[in-house]
């Protein structure tokens, strides 16, 4: 389960930082009142920040400790909830993933960091994966539980997963049902839904070829018919 708004989205939507503090809690309180009344598989409650600027073309690049500083902000008031774990998702550059980690940290909650890639398989500020991971880790004490990515179609990153030591740390794909790169998808007027079966099919195949991989799901276009398809693709033999 899901929640985020950063003091910058916020503000643009007319929220004070009082309002928009008490709106997330009371986002995470509602998802801990729905998950205590459920009967079903257990539940961890994700409260997913997002990037302060636009995640497919960034204007400018906080430093990590400009960014500790500014999504500390928001983790605060996470903190102080029943929230399991921070995910910072469609993170373009990895000085911002580090603010997130090191803000996270000081709180002492799990994190789990997410960048999105173009079609090419790089992150939208040039960095590739490994790179991008790879300053993220050094930085922070390898304390993230672990990086994602989200927010692009298997075929633009499958062809950089390598069999390499930073590739272990990848351990969930939120993917898009669209082949758009982020730009069309930002002029589109249709939701493009791609197709259901085929992403449940290359994200089993990415699993099988990375067994460590442990986070499945579904980002820009998905909806439960994609999750149904990759359900069935991970548990046909």
């Amino acid at each position: 389960m899901r929640v985020g708004a950063n003091r910058d989205r916020g503000a643009a939507l007319g929220y004070a930082s009082s309002e928009l503090r008490k709106l997330n809690q009371d986002a995470i309180a509602m998802m801990a009142a729905v998950r205590s009344e459920s009967d079903h598989a257990p539940t961890v409650i994700s409260a997913n920040i997002g990037p302060r600027e636009d995640a497919y073309a960034p204007e400018a690049q906080m430093h990590s400790d400009e960014a500790e500083r500014y999504h500390s902000e928001q983790i605060s008031a996470l903190a102080e909830t029943d929230v399991d774990v921070i995910s910072g998702y469609t993170l373009a550059y990895p000085s911002e993933a580090i603010g997130m980690v090191r803000a996270v940290r000081r709180f002492g909650l799990p994190v789990v960091i997410s960048f999105t890639v173009e079609t090419d398989g790089r992150l939208p500020t040039g960095k590739s994966l490994e790179e991008a991971i790879s300053e993220v880790d050094p930085a922070t004490d390898n304390y993230a539980a672990y990086f994602m990515i989200n927010c692009a179609h298997p075929e633009h990153f499958s062809g950089v997963l390598e069999d390499a030591p930073w590739m272990q740390r990848v351990r969930g794909i939120i993917a898009n049902a669209s082949r758009c790169s982020h730009a069309e998808l930002d002029e589109a007027e249709e939701l493009d839904d791609g197709n259901p079966t085929e992403l449940g099919v290359q994200l089993s195949d990415i699993r099988q070829r990375f067994p460590h991989i442990q986070v499945l799901g579904g980002c820009c276009g998905t909806d439960m018919r994609h999750m149904k398809q990759i359900v069935t693709a991970f548990r046909t033999p």
